[in-house]
């Protein structure tokens, strides 16, 4: 590039800059950077970022501890200060150590220093670099000694070729950022655009990069190498503007694309009203639930409802509160499915399938639902029977209701009413307040848009009472086939018809649920179950959807048949299969790390590998307790079956005395006084000394002391252990036993006899004695849970004795 374009270049450049902001006509007052170069003179440091020779700007400091220094600035004849740069000053004073100030800085003219507000304010015209040759005052204010380093000369070419970059980077800039005009102007004022190091200390100071990338610029005294740096820093600041520029653009298009759409909207709604052709909102929610309505079918009373809330809408305003409340009233009473029905499905072959692909097992229940749904297709619907499914935690309950679903082609509702303690749950809000609602069987009709769904009721037991109201009384009429026919939500306020609705309920027990409720309810039990149903269970149910849900094949992660058996008998022995599922999961979250690890070699789980993966087992092998005194009983707990060991034994001979432990309740207490009472009064019938009692302390105990036990079933087991201790002979073993018994030896019935049975099974007790009066009960259980099982009825503790002595008692009346 010749002189005579770059001249020109030059030139452009002065005049584009000069149009924009003018020229000063207080240039001649500036100082030039030649006129004042004193030796020492005061330091003042800053820490925003360094000056630059071709800066004109006002800079504030703290007036303490700097109103000094600029004092005696002013005090001599250059008026020169030097500014350095200080990163990040350590002292919490602000005042920086003599070594963190920068040793190139910039020397300045200070123009009108005044102080005001605790601050120093100044004008500061940039001159010339400086050097820190030596510190004369290392306290403020700082004193140095100074040299002034000379730029060596450059090659003319590169030097034009870098000036005009330079040049046209201030140009895109001034183009993106107006603001840096002023700037411009006051460069003008003291330099021309052929000043190459004013102009690259220029281009530096109106980036806004960080303050130690300017002062790696201010120490670079060679021109070339500067304006290599000052190029960089300005091209990031070109990209950085560019991208905030597409930013705004794209920012005010979207606004004003928006705002053009609502005019144009807000245009075409009132153009359309005055040509009759649109509709306001008020009579396009007419018109919607309207035509919601016409594609029902609802009683008379119901339509005459709708019409007078049509009638009432139309005349309201729609800002009033009344509007949106009967707005709201018709968008419930329109998604109501009157009488729309599902078509069922009375396949009795399909039905079974289902259920045996669902479940394992539970072959009484799954007969009990049989027989249900082909009484249904008997008479062609199925209506009037409410279905009660009770049973421990873990036993399928919730997935029999999905499989009646299922078998029947309706759609499915579950809601939980555990815990519910507002009876407006059941049947919904009165309208007397904005945010009234249905109730939940209003809502299920709505979700399964048809009139006969299944519902589920999830733990009725565990329903609550409030000063809200009592939501099992509330659910008597929805439960009553003879009065949910006329069904009233209090928000609706409009009879319905639920006599169609399949209601399947679920308990873990029945004591908690109101008798009248109760009666209203046909009973279903699920029993826990055995060993081999749940390995079934396992293979066919769980690992297959644990499998799936982890993304994991069947060859690479294989559980063995004998490990999931010892899982079941070592770690999971409760009625149900939920911490079956949990512990096999466990399993496998294990196997995948070591997948992970080893992703060519299959996992497989042994046995032995179980310690390992769940730990010890939480059961052992547990032996019968045997000896004098000590006797298996029989229990029904909410968890399902369970063995419990009493024992008896003789504290002392000083007196008579009888003590209960085991944490029971107040019915085991009285099973206890009665079968001490019984055995007391009928030692000599039974072949004891008669004074066996009158001289002993006696103490009958129920193991596991810190679980809670009640229950009238173990009253016959109570008295064969006093029994053994006073004839001091123990009782034959591998017997479990259960009964009631009287004051008069009488053994009256209990309930629970599967799951005793079961719990016999589990502990591999094949002797079991059972009231007389539950030899139906017995009778009715499974094949597979009878077999080898040998049970002795009882009428009356003789029979009791018989079996578990040996011989039969005396004949006589008792000994009191």
């Amino acid at each position: 590039m010749n002189d005579e374009n770059r001249k020109d270049s030059l030139e452009e450049f002065e005049e584009d800059v000069t149009e924009y902001i003018g020229k000063d006509e207080n240039s001649k007052s500036l100082v030039l950077p030649q006129q004042a170069r004193p030796r020492r003179m005061y330091v003042l440091p800053v820490s925003n970022r360094p000056f630059f020779p071709a800066q004109v700007q006002p800079v504030v400091v703290n007036q303490d501890p700097w109103q000094e220094t600029l004092k005696r600035v002013g005090e001599t004849d250059h008026k020169v200060l030097g500014i350095c740069f200080v990163e990040d000053p350590e002292s919490d004073t602000g005042i920086p150590a003599s070594d963190e100030l920068e040793t190139m800085g910039c020397a300045v003219k200070v123009h009108h220093a005044q102080s005001e507000g605790g601050k120093v304010q100044f004008i500061a015209q940039g001159m010339q670099r400086f050097r820190i040759v030596q510190w004369l005052r290392r306290r403020p204010p700082y004193l140095v000694e100074v040299e002034y380093p000379e730029e060596p000369e450059e090659p003319a070419d590169e030097l034009k070729a870098y000036t005009l970059a330079i040049i046209a980077a201030i140009k895109e800039l001034l183009r993106t950022n107006p603001l840096y005009g002023e700037e411009v102007k006051q460069y003008l004022s003291r330099f021309g655009p052929e000043d190459s190091s004013p102009l690259a200390d220029f281009g530096a100071s109106m980036t806004s990069a960080p303050g130690r990338e300017l002062q790696d610029v201010l120490d670079t005294v060679p021109l070339l190498r500067r304006m290599e740096k000052v190029l960089l820093l300005m091209r990031k600041e070109q990209e950085v503007a560019r991208l905030q520029s597409e930013i705004n653009e794209e920012v005010n298009e979207k606004v004003q694309k928006h705002q053009r759409e609502f005019f144009l909207r807000e245009q075409l709604k009132v153009i359309q009203r005055e040509l009759g052709i649109a509709k306001d909102d008020k009579t396009a929610d007419v018109e919607r639930f309207e035509e919601r309505m016409a594609k029902l079918n609802p009683p008379e009373a119901v339509q005459e409802r709708f019409k007078d809330e049509i009638q009432k809408l139309q005349v309201l305003e729609q800002g009033s509160p009344e509007y949106g409340v009967t707005r709201n009233y018709l968008d419930w009473i329109t998604q109501v499915p009157w009488g729309v029905h599902s078509e069922d499905h009375f396949d009795l072959a399909e039905a079974r399938r289902i259920l045996d692909r669902d479940h394992d097992g539970l072959d009484d229940v799954k007969d009990r639902i049989i027989e249900f749904l082909a009484e249904g297709t008997f008479k062609g619907e199925v209506s009037g029977s409410i279905l009660l499914l009770v049973g421990p935690p873990g036993v399928g309950k919730t997935s029999i209701g999905h499989s009646v679903a299922d078998a029947l082609g309706r759609e499915f509702y579950r809601f939980s009413v555990g815990g519910m303690r507002d009876e407006a749950e059941i049947k919904g809000h009165r309208r007397t307040y904005i945010g009234a609602m249905p109730g939940k069987f209003v809502q299920a009709l709505k979700d399964s848009k048809v009139a006969n769904p299944v519902i589920m009721l999830d733990e009725i037991d565990k329903i609550g009472s409030s000063y809200q109201g009592d939501p099992a009384s509330a659910l008597l009429e929805t439960l009553d086939p003879e009065q949910n026919r006329e069904f009233l939500d209090h928000y609706l306020d409009v009879r319905m018809d639920l006599s169609k609705v399949l209601f399947v309920c679920t308990a873990n027990q029945l004591d908690t649920i109101p008798r009248p409720l109760l009666d209203r309810m046909d009973v279903i039990r699920l029993s826990g179950y055995i060993g081999e149903e749940k390995l079934a269970i396992a293979k066919h149910h769980l690992l297959p959807r644990l499998l799936k849900r982890a993304g994991l094949l069947k060859k690479q992660l294989n559980i063995t048949d004998a490990a999931i058996r010892q899982v079941i008998e070592g770690y999971a022995r409760e009625a149900g299969v939920r911490n079956l599922e949990k512990l096999l999961h466990k399993i496998i979250r294990k196997g995948i790390v070591r997948l992970l690890e080893n992703p060519d070699e299959p996992v497989k789980v042994g046995v032995s590998d179980l310690v390992s993966y769940l730990g010890q087992p939480a059961f052992k092998k547990e032996k019968s307790l045997k000896g004098t005194g000590v006797v298996t009983g029989l229990a029904w707990t909410a968890m399902g079956g369970a063995t419990l060991s009493i024992e008896a034994s003789r504290i002392h001979t000083s007196q008579r005395g009888f003590k209960l432990t085991g944490q029971l309740g107040d019915v085991m207490k009285e099973s206890a006084e009665i079968a001490y009472s019984f055995v007391s009064s009928n030692l000599k019938r039974f072949k004891g000394d008669p004074t066996f009692f009158d001289k002993s302390f006696v103490h009958l105990h129920v193991p596991e002391g810190a679980t809670p036990k009640d229950g009238p079933s173990a009253g016959v087991t109570m008295a064969t252990a006093l029994l053994s201790i006073a004839r001091k002979e123990a009782p034959q073993q591998n017997i479990a036993m259960t009964g009631e018994l009287t004051l008069t030896g009488q053994v009256l019935p209990v309930g629970g006899i599967r799951e005793k049975v079961i719990a016999a099974r589990r502990q591999k007790i094949n002797n079991l004695i059972l009231p007389e009066a539950n030899r139906g009960d017995y009778e009715e259980l499974p094949e597979y849970l009878k077999e080898g099982i040998s049970v002795n009825f009882a009428k009356h503790y003789n029979d009791v004795f018989q079996v578990c002595f040996g011989n039969k008692p005396r004949q006589g009346s008792s000994v009191h």
